[in-house]
């Protein structure tokens, strides 16, 4: 599942990282492998130090490429991002989108940082910035959360997509009637690996249980065996109580494998099933502690890969109790991709678009669940009257799963994957091509 975009933000992640919004001080830590976007940065209500708007304006000259990094920067992120590597990436900036000129606005997030919009030539980009609370108040901490082109448009989105090793897909979609309209459509009837973004099956057959008056989402359930994470519910006790609003707001806006796990259980495999054959899917849906105990012995990707559905149900029966006691390595995917092709969750971006139209309809309990978390930049985000989201990843795979509500108050989906089997891919290029491509439909008055 986005691979839990941690929220240690390394100074490195802190430059590097396009649209995955957080801010914290810089520390010097091993990179983790990232999950579902990290949650957005929450305005504070107080003023910015003046210091923050004079470092905002000292670091325009050295985002195009001009003196003052060693003034402008503190001593730990210049040890952690050093100088040429400053040079390359905001390099990279001005090749898409000009020269810095202004910081068109800047919005506190408590007294030493804030949220900054940068004016470039051809289109903006967004950035958090902390500062060094003593004087000379030096950055330490800064984040480009998202970047938006002037001249960007469907061609050239589908270009860079192109561009990616790998296989791609993408969907942009009205949802004016029952079925969704593409407005952008790239290979989008094609099923493509999920990660966690198979958790909106679980979400939608537990609200059409809570609707239909079989289950309620304040009934109290046991938690399931631990699955690894992302998530918190791994490190509770086992069998603590929670309510199933609980597990569905964990399972989508942090993507808790436990809680989807719980959740599956509760609801039962069949039903799980027959709620994902709807929107395009083969059972059986594995639970997270399945996916990972079949992927970490080859034994068992070999027998699921050579079998068909009936097999692979019955193969999960014989192996219930084995795979619910087993330890899980959390190092299993330090080498790379395992088994994404075949051991994973499918859909293809057109039925993962019908599904986020059915959860727009299924009531303001999922609605609020699935906006917890939208995902994508601040910037981005607050162009639409209303976000959701539900992204996966694993080694090789990204997918973001995105509904919004314009200002307008028409309605799109955005669905995008990117798979690769031999190695793997770019999170976050990946999550700043489709914000890309979910501004395209934002409305007119709100582009900046």
């Amino acid at each position: 599942m986005l691979r839990a975009l941690a929220k240690r933000l390394e100074a490195q992640e802190l430059i590097a990282a396009l649209a995955l919004g957080c801010l914290a001080p810089v520390t010097a830590s091993a990179q983790t492998p990232p999950p579902a976007a990290a949650p957005v940065a929450r305005p504070v209500a107080t003023d910015a130090d003046p210091a923050v708007r004079a470092q905002a304006e000292a670091l325009l000259p050295v985002l195009n490429g001009g003196p003052g990094y060693d003034t402008v920067f503190a001593p730990a992120f210049r040890q952690a991002v050093p100088l040429g590597q400053w040079q390359a990436l905001t390099a990279q900036l001005r090749d898409s989108l000009g020269a810095p000129q202004r910081i068109a606005t800047l919005t506190p997030k408590g007294r030493y940082a804030a949220q900054l919009l940068v004016g470039y030539e051809r289109g903006t980009a967004t950035m958090l910035i902390a500062i060094d609370p003593a004087a000379p108040h030096a950055i330490t901490g800064l984040r480009i959360t998202g970047t938006t082109r002037s001249d960007d448009s469907a061609a050239t989105i589908e270009k860079d997509l192109s561009a990616l090793p790998g296989t791609t897909r993408l969907g942009i979609y009205a949802l004016d009637g029952a079925t969704p309209m593409p407005v952008l459509a790239i290979r989008d009837a094609q099923p493509a690996p999920l990660g966690s973004a198979f958790k909106l099956w679980v979400l939608a057959e537990t609200a059409r249980r809570v609707a239909s008056g079989k289950h309620r989402w304040d009934e109290v359930v046991p938690i399931a065996a631990p699955s690894l994470p992302s998530g918190i519910l791994q490190t509770w006790p086992a069998g603590t109580p929670v309510t199933l609003q609980t597990l569905a707001t964990l399972m989508i806006s942090i993507s808790d494998n436990t809680a989807a796990d719980t959740l599956i259980g509760v609801l039962g495999r069949k039903e799980v099933d027959a709620m994902a054959a709807r929107f395009g899917a083969t059972g059986p849906v594995l639970t997270t502690r399945e996916a990972f105990a079949i992927k970490a012995d080859p034994t068992r990707i070999a027998a699921w890969k050579g079998t068909d559905a009936a097999g692979r149900r019955a193969l999960l029966a014989a192996q219930a109790s084995a795979i619910a006691t087993q330890r899980i390595d959390p190092l299993m995917f330090s080498s790379g991709p395992i088994a994404n092709d075949s051991v994973e969750w499918f859909a293809s971006p057109r039925d993962m678009a019908r599904l986020l139209a059915h959860l727009r309809d299924a009531g303001p309990v999922v609605r609020g669940i699935l906006g917890i978390n939208p995902g994508i930049d601040p910037a981005t985000a607050a162009r639409f009257r209303y976000v959701g989201f539900k992204g996966g990843s694993e080694p090789g795979v990204i997918t973001l799963n995105l509904l919004a509500q314009a200002r307008d108050g028409r309605w799109y989906a955005v669905v995008g994957d990117w798979h690769r089997s031999d190695a793997g891919v770019d999170d976050a290029a990946f999550v700043a091509l489709v914000s890309r491509a979910l501004a395209l439909v934002a409305t007119p008055a709100t582009r900046p």
